[in-house]
């Protein structure tokens, strides 16, 4: 079984699906398999979201890694990991949601923003570390924040097909939003969309 490495390896830009509709999830995972993504979070604060992964994880089974974003909560954990989801991301550092995330054998992407909040996540086992929102204060933030902080950290908000550069080598990844999904965008619009924002990735790190 393939792992989120062996995942983020093929591509390291992490489809965030925010307000998705059942009805649309296969479609919408084949646009952006297409256009080269591997990883993708269903928020929680999606309604019917995990209906989304589990349409997901057995539409793409194999193809792609599928996961939640916007975890809360040491329960919200558990209902991810009972639906067969493989790693979890939240916008902020709390320890009880890493700890349990780990418990069930999933990979831990918490959200910090503070030198201080990513050592209270790597204390509580994260495996990667989401630097959100960066937008703001962009690469050069992170670029400090490196100089102490030895997880691999994924930059998340704001980040487009302008930017995307910028922040490789020094991330280990990106999520990426409504640049790749948000409703009612055309499903073409997502391939072609992905498609560039991938080939900019490939062409930054070298592949």
């Amino acid at each position: 079984m393939k792992s989120f490495e062996d995942y983020a390896a093929e591509c390291a830009l992490v489809a965030i699906l925010r307000g998705i509709k059942p009805e649309d999830t296969e479609t919408i995972c084949d646009a952006l398999y297409d256009g080269g993504v591997r990883l993708l979070e269903i928020t929680l604060n999606t309604a019917n979201a995990f209906d989304c992964i589990d349409r997901a994880l057995k539409h793409t089974a194999g193809r792609m890694m599928i996961g939640a974003g916007t975890v809360l909560t040491p329960d919200e954990v558990t209902q991810v990991a009972q639906h067969g989801g493989k790693f979890i991301i939240s916008p902020n550092t709390d320890p009880s949601v890493i700890r349990r995330t780990k418990e069930l054998g999933l990979v831990s992407i918490p959200g910090f923003f503070t030198a201080t909040e990513a050592f209270i996540a790597i204390q509580a086992g994260a495996d990667y570390l989401k630097c959100f929102p960066t937008g703001r204060l962009g690469p050069g933030y992170i670029k400090d924040l490196k100089a102490v902080v030895p997880k691999p950290i994924f930059a998340v908000g704001g980040v487009d097909k302008n930017n995307l550069p910028q922040y490789f080598p020094m991330c280990a990844g990106a999520g990426i939003g409504s640049a790749f999904f948000k409703p009612g965008k055309p499903l073409d619009q997502i391939r072609q969309d992905t498609r560039e924002m991938v080939e900019i990735w490939k062409r930054t790190v070298g592949k």
